[in-house]
This record gives C-alpha cells, structure tokens and sequence, in this order.
C-alpha cells in the first residue's frame, strides 16, 4: 500500500468523524417567544462539540504532517495507523457524554463521562507513541536521512507526555471535577502545543532536504 492511499483513507475517517460530532446538536423543545432560553441551556452541547472539534483537528494535523515524513508502509504501519483511527472514533461518544452531564449537573455521573473521556485521550496518546516508537525503529520508512535522531528527539515525548496528563486528569476527578476538566483541557491544549513542535522540526527537516540530507 502506498502512502498516499493510507493518507487518503485516514482522511476520510476523520472527516467523517468530525461531521458526526455535529450530530449532537437537536433542535431543543420550547415554547413560543422562549427559544433563545432553550439554546442557551444547550451550551454544554456546544462546548464538548468544540473542544473535540479542535482536538479531533490537532489530531488530524498530526496525522496528515507526520506521514508526510514517510516514503513507505508495511504491515505493521498499517496495523498501528487502523489502530489510531479506532481510538479516534472512539471520541464521539464520551463528548455527548460530558454534553449530556453537564446539563443534569449529577456530580457521579460527570465524573464517569470526564474519566470517559480522559481514557479515550489517553489512549490516543499511546497510539502515537506507539506510531513514533515504531517508524524511529525503522529508519528505512522515512524520507529523512542523517537528522532523524535529532527530528524524532524534539518530539518524541510530547505523546507521553499527554498520557501523563490525561492519567493525572483521571486521578483528579475523582476529588475534583473541574480540576479534572481543567487537566482534560489542558491536555487538549497541549496537542497543539506539540503540534506546532512538530511542524517546527518538519520546516528544519525540510531546509536539510534541500541541502541533500533527504535520500
């Protein structure tokens, strides 16, 4: 398989995924002259739609920059690339879980949907740790050359780094809810924080390939 077609298939998985997200939103029940109430009660609904907007588009970033590195794909690629989009689509259910505890306001029950959704994070994160784990043991994939090391040393930790604060964010639920959806949105914040490392070390990589450094 080509990179290109597992890129062009990724792709659509995501898309996909995030035009699911929307789903959530329904018209809510009102009464005449009282709609603007009834969409405002909907915040929660908005909410936990954007920031896994704006996670699922960090993630994609990643993907799509990430395998621009690479020159080929084996079988093993191929395995971990379906097991990161599994965990991907995973997401849709625990933000209308969050969206819909929100609303009720039942603390043990926002603590399972936060926690929910916390595992699914992380479990993401191992994923792409798992991604930079494997290509960095098989240098023969990329398009990169001498700088390997050094690309695969600015980044390599940002993934688990980010298990680190969805497991901290676990653990903090469970005494405090809105510490523990602090540290869920910290982690989210920090996708992009990483991200635009990545991009950083992609922009140096790609100055060295002009200078030869790519085969």
């Amino acid at each position: 398989m080509k990179i290109d077609r597992m890129q062009a298939f990724s792709d659509g998985v995501y898309a996909i995924l995030i035009t699911i997200l929307v789903l959530d939103f329904k018209v809510p029940d009102y009464h005449a002259g009282s709609l603007l109430m009834a969409v405002l009660r909907q915040w929660p609904t908005m909410f936990a739609y954007i920031v896994s907007f704006l996670y699922v588009g960090t993630i994609w970033l990643f993907h799509h920059d990430f395998f621009q590195t690479l020159k080929e794909t084996n079988t093993g690629l191929n395995v971990i690339n379906l097991v990161m989009l599994f965990s991907v689509t995973l997401i849709d259910y625990p933000t209308a879980l969050v969206a819909n505890t929100l609303i009720s306001q039942n603390r043990t029950d926002m603590q399972v949907a936060f926690v929910y959704y916390d595992i699914i994070a992380l479990f993401i994160s191992f994923t792409f740790a798992w991604l930079y784990t494997y290509v960095l043991n098989h240098p023969e994939m990329t398009r990169m050359k001498s700088d390997q090391p050094t690309f695969y040393q600015a980044i390599k930790y940002d993934p688990v780094r980010s298990v680190l604060i969805y497991g901290a964010a676990i653990v903090a639920t469970f005494f405090s809810i809105w510490l523990g959806a602090f540290l869920l949105l910290a982690g989210v914040g920090y996708h992009f924080v990483a991200y635009l490392r990545l991009s950083k070390s992609m922009q140096k990589s790609i100055r060295e390939a002009n200078n030869g450094e790519y085969k």
